[in-house]
């Protein structure tokens, strides 16, 4: 057996992933696996392709004229409380706005310069009634109008605040920090984030729309986006392809656990108003296969993070220890994944409840019971999407670490201590 052992230590000094000899049975079914799924997911993508489904845009989305919403961009230069109903509140004008009907009631008023759009160089005035929900604008601020035509006349209205150089710089600053941590990997995780964001703009929410069933869509599309994300960002080696192997099934395994959990709880998704309006306004969309893709789509991150640090932990342990066997590096491995597990699981549960504080905040006021609390459809939804994440990712460490550990230490390779680890192959010794 020392020769497939010699030639994993070959591989070994030869790569930084470790051994990654690809002559052994397991490589080769490893490597036949993944291009049979790239290639069946290839066929998933073409049959499911949207068309242009042209959904019209809904009335509570529409401008004046039915169309979308048309928004530029403004700066508030100056702001008072003082009398409303002026004719020029909305409308376009230079210089001076038009002074309110005398008894007028009071209100906030802010002028804003109008800088993009058709009207550019001129101004408008927005009164706001001062209350919960209503923007408190300040001198200065930069802010997002709606311009809609009415009988033929431009009329401005608050959208929302300006965020673009904000949110620039925070991503910015994000993008440099990865990239200076984890340099040239860090990019190409970068490069990754924004694949899958393509992938979710320009083929799901597509397809979903086009009436494609949900299941198929996020299986498809999780499939895209894990082959990318995984071999950018980890390059391709069989370290990696272990890894992706491992999350594909466990997406599979959370698919089957999605479709079953909610047809058991009978969760509709309509506690959440951008369902209601999805079933109310695009009704050939399946609000229950929104929650299935969400379930499917929402748990590739935290089986991502675990199945590739599982396949690094087994490559480094069988390359730190060539006289370690296979069932001892799985076992150390196991280990490792099990304290992953740990701190992930309440990482999930944390992270929704810092979330759902708000809503958490009104069930109290409400004055209802905790289980009333738990069993509502809107925490029953996070609480079935957290375990269905949870038991996906407890079956994807020992998978992925099984898989891992067959390629880290080949059958073939020899069992730990029972052969000299860095003496070269001997062709005929197992010869027959």
């Amino acid at each position: 057996m020392s020769e497939f052992h010699g030639h994993g230590h070959g591989h070994g000094h030869g790569h930084s992933d470790g051994p990654a000899p690809m002559g052994p049975v397991a490589a080769k079914v490893v490597v036949g696996l993944l291009v049979a799924i790239g290639v069946a997911v290839l066929l998933g993508v073409i049959a499911l392709w949207p068309g242009k489904p042209g959904v019209d845009v809904e009335q509570p989305f529409q401008s004046a004229q039915g169309g979308a919403v048309v928004t530029e961009s403004g700066t508030v230069t100056m702001q008072n409380i003082g009398d409303c109903g002026s004719p020029s509140a909305g409308r376009v004008f230079t210089g001076t706005p038009l002074p309110p009907p005398a008894g007028a009631y009071e209100c906030q008023r802010s002028i804003v310069d109008i800088e993009s759009g058709p009207n550019t160089g001129t101004q408008t005035l927005l009164e706001i009634i001062p209350g919960p929900g209503q923007p408190d604008l300040r001198v200065g601020e930069k802010i997002r109008l709606s311009r809609q035509t009415v009988n033929g006349t431009t009329e401005y209205s608050f959208e929302d605040y300006a965020r673009g150089v904000p949110v620039t710089l925070i991503a910015l600053a994000f993008a440099a920090v990865v990239i200076a941590v984890a340099r040239w990997r860090g990019f190409r995780a970068l490069v990754g984030i924004v694949v899958s964001f393509g992938v979710l703009v320009l083929f799901t929410l597509p397809a979903l729309l086009d009436g494609q069933p949900a299941i198929p869509v996020a299986l498809v599309s999780g499939a895209v986006i894990l082959y990318a994300v995984l071999y950018l960002a980890h390059g391709v080696s069989l370290r990696t392809s272990s890894a992706l192997l491992g999350t594909l099934a466990s997406m599979l395994v959370a698919a089957i656990l999605s479709y079953a959990t909610i047809e058991m709880t009978r969760l509709t998704g309509l506690s959440e108003e951008q369902n209601t309006n999805v079933q109310t306004y695009i009704q050939h969309v399946s609000i229950t296969g929104l929650l299935l893709a969400g379930f499917i789509i929402g748990s590739l991150g935290v089986l991502n993070d675990v199945t590739i640090t599982q396949a690094a932990s087994a490559f480094e342990l069988a390359s730190l220890d060539r006289d370690a066997s296979r069932r001892q590096i799985f076992g150390s491995a196991m280990r490792v994944g099990r304290d992953h597990i740990a701190s992930t699981v309440y990482t999930l549960v944390l992270a929704y409840a810092g979330g759902a504080l708000p809503l958490l905040l009104l069930f109290s006021v409400a004055g209802r019971s905790i289980q009333d609390v738990l069993l509502s459809d809107a925490v029953a939804i996070e609480i079935v999407r957290s375990a269905v994440g949870g038991i996906a990712l407890a079956l994807s460490v020992p998978l992925t670490t099984a898989i891992a550990v067959m390629l880290a230490r080949p059958i073939g390779a020899g069992p730990s201590g029972s052969a000299p680890a860095v003496k070269p192959s001997r062709g005929g010794r197992h010869s027959k």
